[in-house]
């Protein structure tokens, strides 16, 4: 009696509803894409040692002006150069993104940089930021010059991976990478056997002056860096960076290009759908069983 008080007493609905609260406690655990932020973070900062002298505020409203007009075009270029001021107060500068970074990602990349020369440099007649997305740079008219191979910063890896092929696969990795910033015009990334290579050329340096940039760069990475599971090298006028991961280069979902977050997207919509399909199948199925399954036994009843 009391079984069939279960089944007559059935209400499909509520079993709909629990399958519903199923399926979304099953698309809560869906972890979102990332949101790629750190193409913000801090890699170096260089700051001229000599304070930047301005009783009358000519080089302080020269130098805002330059970054205002920096941050503007970042919204549609991924390289500017400009100046401001004129004669002795001429303020020159220039900011670049990485590559693969969209305009919306490399605006804010950018427009973070003025503040954190503000904060780390204070006013000096010369300053160079990098964050892991884009880099800007200011000297005053007549800072001096340095060679465009000068090692400004690097990072290694600290854990080493030595006698597992590693490094024949990241040299001929880094090999493609110094034939691929040529054909790709000042930028290129790859991945070759679990190692992702990335370098890139100042904006305005030709191709066969980026090359050797790059390829100056490569050889100092493979003795800087050794057996190191990780380098990031940057010279004056371009950089390089390589990774390996033993169990494979993992897939770019970051909002770094719009390419990949569109693709990432597409991805976690398609998993989405197919779990929404699959869930509402699985809820009609079972209501259908179950409801035919009632239907036999009142039929029984009689």
């Amino acid at each position: 009696m009391v079984m069939k008080m279960g089944v007559s007493s059935f209400n499909p609905f509520s079993l709909l509803l629990l399958l519903s609260l199923a399926f979304f406690s099953i698309f809560t655990l869906i972890p979102p894409a990332q949101s790629g932020s750190d193409y913000t973070s801090l890699v170096y900062k260089g700051c001229a040692k000599q304070a930047l002298s301005d009783p009358t505020g000519v080089y302080t409203q020269a130098l805002s002006a330059l970054f205002g007009s920096l941050v503007s075009q970042s919204t549609k270029a991924r390289f500017y150069k400009t100046s401001s001021g004129s004669g002795q107060s001429t303020i020159n500068g220039l900011f670049q993104c990485r590559g693969d970074l969209s305009n919306g990602d490399c605006y804010n990349c950018v427009s973070k940089i003025p503040q954190i020369v503000e904060s780390l440099c204070g006013k000096t007649i010369a300053a160079r930021v990098q964050l892991y997305g884009c880099y800007l740079l200011y000297e005053v008219s007549g800072f001096a010059q340095i060679s465009g191979f000068e090692m400004l910063y690097k990072t290694c890896g600290s854990t080493n991976v030595a006698g597992s092929g590693f490094e024949e696969r990241r040299d001929t990795a880094l090999s493609v990478l110094e034939n691929g910033v040529v054909s790709g015009h000042g930028f290129y990334a790859t991945n070759y056997q679990s190692v992702y290579v990335l370098g890139q050329c100042e904006g305005d340096l030709g191709d066969s002056d980026c090359g050797e940039c790059v390829k100056n760069a490569v050889q100092r990475a493979q003795v800087e860096c050794g057996s190191s599971i990780s380098g990031q090298l940057y010279l004056h006028r371009c950089f390089i960076s390589y990774s390996y991961y033993p169990n494979g280069v993992p897939t770019r979902s970051s909002s770094s290009s719009s390419s990949s977050s569109s693709s990432s997207g597409g991805n976690i919509g398609k998993t989405v759908a197919i779990i929404l399909g699959a869930t509402a199948g699985v809820a009609f199925v079972v209501i259908c069983l179950l409801f035919a399954r009632g239907l036999m036994k009142k039929h029984d009843d009689y």
